[in-house]
């Protein structure tokens, strides 16, 4: 008998264990089958906030952040290239990469939501910064985005254009950090069941199951 069950999955557009966190979610959905009906919802957190347009260079931010060194940071980089890899995505940054404020993408996911398109935007998104190195701040390449994903790309032209959903986007921050949630992914099954981290398929596919069962 197939079991019903909603997944927040929150994350940011310029986390990488994001991305392999919700490859791992996906592929665990695709292994269960006709199990689990699931119904994702992607929900906003920005990492870095107050990040200005321009961004900041990856190397100089994590060291700020985090006290990573240049080694470690490679080091870094490489365990991520190869994690992601394993769900089919290429992760292709460097040193002279940059981190790039994320809250339009944040509406524009919303927005995407909204017209049944939010994974795929998700994905182009992904795809757009990590492999292509683009800004994921920038319009025009929300735009471009929101196309690939199959979405109308003048009305993503004009919800960025806009201040829409922008309160929202902050109230729905506020409620996941209010609720303990403090770093990405994080993914809560049936508003019960908190999964964190960039896990891999095996650890959802167990999780899914359990769940089914118990439901």
């Amino acid at each position: 008998m197939t079991k019903p069950m909603t997944i927040d999955f929150i994350s940011d557009v310029s986390c990488p264990w994001c991305v392999i966190g919700l490859g791992g979610l996906e592929e665990a959905l695709a292994r269960v089958g006709d199990l689990v009906d699931a119904k994702i919802t992607l929900q906003p957190f920005e990492l870095n906030p107050d990040m200005p347009p321009e961004g900041q260079n990856i190397g100089e931010h994590v060291f700020e952040k985090y006290g990573a060194t240049p080694e470690q940071s490679a080091a870094n980089r490489e365990q991520i290239r190869a994690r992601a890899a394993e769900v089919g995505f290429t992760i292709a940054t460097t040193p002279e990469s940059r981190i790039y404020n994320t809250f339009d993408a944040h509406r524009l996911l919303h927005w995407a939501g909204l017209e049944g398109r939010q994974l795929p935007l998700k994905h182009a998104l992904f795809e757009a910064y990590f492999t292509r190195g683009e800004n994921p701040g920038d319009h025009e390449v929300l735009v471009a985005a929101a196309e690939r994903a199959g979405l109308d790309p003048a009305a993503a032209r004009a919800v960025l254009a806009s201040n829409r959903f922008a309160d929202h986007i902050r109230s729905l921050e506020r409620q996941w950090y209010e609720a303990g949630i403090s770093s990405v992914p994080a993914a809560i099954i049936n508003e019960k069941y908190l999964i964190l981290g960039g896990q891999p398929a095996d650890t959802f596919e167990r999780a899914l199951r359990t769940i089914a069962a118990e439901a």
